[in-house]
C-alpha cells in the first residue's frame, strides 16, 4: 500500500492529466454512442426484419477483439482519440440499441392505441408516452454502455491516445502492480461514479407513474419540468465540455509540430523521450509526444498517414515485419539494405545505429545454468531436450527464430510454452519452466540475476536499434537532422539497459530518465 501512495505522490500530475483524457474520450464516445443507438432503436421497431438485421450486426462487432477492432482502425482514421473514440462507440451502441428496441416494443398496444385515440400524432406519442415508459430500460442501457466504455478506453492507450490505461501497460511491462493499479483504480472508480450520476437521472427522468409506491414524489407538472430541463442541462454541460475541448485542440495549427511517436514498451518509450526532449531543448520545433503505440504495424500505418513524423526501431524488426525480407540472408549487411529499402518503398530515412543491439537471448536460472553447465548456446541446444522454454508468441512463429532452431538444428525442447511480456519471468522464477527468450537490454535479466546465453554460434540476427524519420519531416525541419545526428552511436548496450532499469525497476519516469541521460551525455543543459 505503501508503495501505491509513493507511486501517487510522484506521478498525481501526469495521472491528473491522463484522468481528464479518460473522462474526455469517455464522454464523447458515450455521448455519440447515444446519439446513435436511441434512433437506431426507435427505427427498428418499425421493422422486424431490420432489428434482427440491426441488433445482429451489433452484436457480431462486440466479439470482434478491442486490440484487433483498433490495430484495423488505425490505418483507416490515424492514431490518437479518433481509432479510440469509434472502438468505444462500436462497443456501447448495442446495449443501448437493443434496451431501446426492447422498451418500445414492450409497451402495451392498447396503450399507443389510446394515445392514437384521443389525437396525438406519431411523433407526439413517441415523444410523450412512448420514450417516456420506455425511458428504464434505455438509461439501463446507457448505464451499462457508460460503465463499459470506462474500461475499455483503458484500450486507447495503445493507440497513442492516453488515459488511465498509460499507466497499466507501463506497470505490466515493468511488472509493477503499483503503476497498475495507478490506473486501475481510478478508472473503477470513474466507473462508479459514472454508474451512480445516471441512476440519478435515470430516476428524474423515468415517469414518476412507473416507480415504486415508496419511490413516488408527487409534484407539479411545473417542477417535474424544471428537474427534467436541470437534469439535462446538467449532462449537455458534462458531455459536451470535453467534446469542444477536443474540437478546439484539433482545430488548433499543426503545421509546425513534429510528431515523435513510440511503441508500447519501456525501451521504446524511453528512446521517444530522448528524441523528444533533445529536440525540444536545441531547437524551437513544436513537439507533439505520442507514444505507447501497439507495435510496429500500427506505428508504421501512423507514419505513412503522417500522424507521426519519427519513431525507434529495430534493423531486425524493420526487416521482416516491414520489408519482407529473410533475416537469414546476408545479416551482415542487413542495417544497409534495411536503410536502402525503407528509403525506396516508404520514403524514410533511417539514421545510423544509435550504439545498441538488442537483440534476442535464451535466459536461465542461476541453479539452471550451473546443473547443466549452460553459458554457451551450443551447449544449451545439446540440453534442450531436457529444459522447458517459455517464449513469446512471436519466438514460436517467426521462421529466424524457434522454427529455424527445430528445422536447422533439429532442437526439441522438452516443452514449449507460448507467454507473453513478464509472464515468462514469473514462469522462470516460479520453475515452471527453465529457459525464457529476452532482450540483450531487458532490466528484468538484471534485477532476477538471470544468465543471459552467450550466442556462439551466432544464431540470432542483429537487432540494431535505429531512429525511423519521415523524409519530408526532414524537409520541414532542416535543422531536424543535425540534431538527431548527434545521439547516432551514442547509446551503448549498458546505457540502454541502465535506463530500462531506472524505468523498470526504480519506478522513475521515461521522461526523467531520459533527461538523466542526455544530461550526462551533454546533450541538454
Amino acid at each position: 500500500m505503501n508503495g501505491l501512495l509513493d507511486v501517487f505522490y510522484q506521478r498525481k500530475e501526469e495521472l491528473y492529466q491522463l484522468f481528464l483524457q479518460h473522462m474526455e474520450m469517455t464522454a464523447i464516445a458515450v455521448l455519440l454512442s447515444v446519439c446513435i443507438g436511441i434512433p437506431l432503436g426507435i427505427l427498428i421497431t418499425k421493422n422486424k426484419k431490420a432489428s434482427g438485421i440491426v441488433i445482429g450486426t451489433a452484436n457480431l462487432m462486440q466479439s470482434i477483439p478491442s486490440i484487433g477492432l483498433l490495430a484495423f482502425l488505425v490505418p483507416i482514421v490515424g492514431i490518437g482519440e479518433k481509432p479510440a473514440i469509434i472502438m468505444v462507440i462500436i462497443y456501447a451502441l448495442l446495449p443501448i440499441i437493443k434496451n431501446t428496441y426492447i422498451g418500445i416494443t414492450g409497451i402495451d398496444p392498447l396503450t399507443v392505441e389510446s394515445a392514437n385515440g384521443i389525437g396525438l400524432s406519431k411523433m407526439q406519442s413517441l415523444f410523450q408516452i412512448q420514450i417516456p415508459i420506455a425511458m428504464p430500460y434505455i438509461m439501463a442501457g446507457i448505464r451499462i454502455s457508460a460503465v463499459t466504455a470506462v474500461g475499455t478506453v483503458t484500450i486507447a492507450a495503445f493507440a497513442g491516445a492516453g488515459g488511465l490505461g498509460w499507466f497499466i501497460n507501463l506497470g505490466l511491462n515493468a511488472n509493477d502492480p503499483d503503476l497498475v493499479l495507478l490506473g486501475a483504480i481510478p478508472a473503477c472508480l470513474l466507473a462508479l461514479v459514472v454508474d451512480f450520476i445516471l441512476g440519478k437521472a435515470e430516476a428524474v427522468l423515468t415517469p414518476e407513474g412507473l416507480k415504486a409506491a415508496d419511490k413516488i414524489h408527487y409534484r407539479t407538472r411545473k417542477e417535474q419540468n424544471r428537474r427534467i430541463a436541470g437534469a439535462v442541462v446538467f449532462f449537455v454541460i458534462i458531455f459536451l465540455f470535453p467534446v469542444v475541448h477536443t474540437l478546439v485542440a484539433n482545430l488548433r495549427e499543426k503545421q509546425d509540430t513534429l510528431v515523435v511517436g513510440s511503441e508500447n514498451f519501456t525501451e521504446a518509450i524511453i528512446l521517444g523521450n530522448i528524441y523528444s526532449q533533445l529536440i525540444q531543448n536545441q531547437t524551437d520545433i513544436q513537439v507533439e509526444e505520442r507514444f505507447n503505440l501497439n507495435g510496429t504495424m500500427i506505428t508504421m500505418s501512423a507514419m505513412e498517414n503522417g500522424d507521426i513524423d519519427t519513431f525507434t526501431d529495430y534493423t531486425g524488426v524493420l526487416a521482416p515485419n516491414v520489408l519482407g525480407l529473410s533475416l537469414s540472408e546476408n545479416p551482415e549487411n542487413l542495417y544497409e539494405t534495411v536503410k536502402e529499402k525503407m528509403l525506396q518503398e516508404y520514403s524514410m530515412q533511417v539514421s545510423q545505429p544509435l550504439g545498441f543491439s538488442n537483440t534476442y537471448v535464451f535466459a536461465v536460472t542461476r541453479e539452471t545454468s550451473e546443473k547443466y553447465g549452460i553459458t554457451k548456446l551450443s551447449q544449451l541446444l545439446e540440453q534442450a531436450g531436457e529444459l522447458r522454454l517459455g517464449c513469446t508468441t512471436a519466438f514460436t512463429q517467426r521462421e529466424d527464430l524457434l522454427p529455424k532452431l527445430q528445422t536447422e538444428y533439429q532442437t526439441e525442447f522438452k516443452s514449449v510454452d507460448g507467454l507473453e511480456g513478464n509472464i515468462r519471468y514469473q514462469a522462470i522464477s516460479s520453475g515452471k519452466v527453465e529457459v525464457v527468450d529476452a532482450f540483450e537490454t531487458d532490466a528484468i535479466l538484471m534485477d532476477m540475476d538471470l544468465v543471459k546465453i552467450e550466442d556462439d554460434i551466432e544464431y540470432f540476427p542483429p537487432y540494431e536499434a535505429v531512429a525511423v524519420t519521415r523524409e519530408d519531416s526532414f524537409q520541414k525541419f532542416p535543422e531536424l537532422r543535425e540534431v538527431m545526428e548527434t545521439l547516432e552511436g551514442e547509446i551503448s548496450t549498458e546505457d540502454m539497459t541502465e535506463m530500462n532499469y531506472k524505468v523498470d525497476i526504480e519506478s522513475k519516469t521515461p521522461k526523467e530518465t531520459a533527461i538523466e541521460f542526455l544530461k550526462e551525455k551533454n546533450l541538454i543543459e
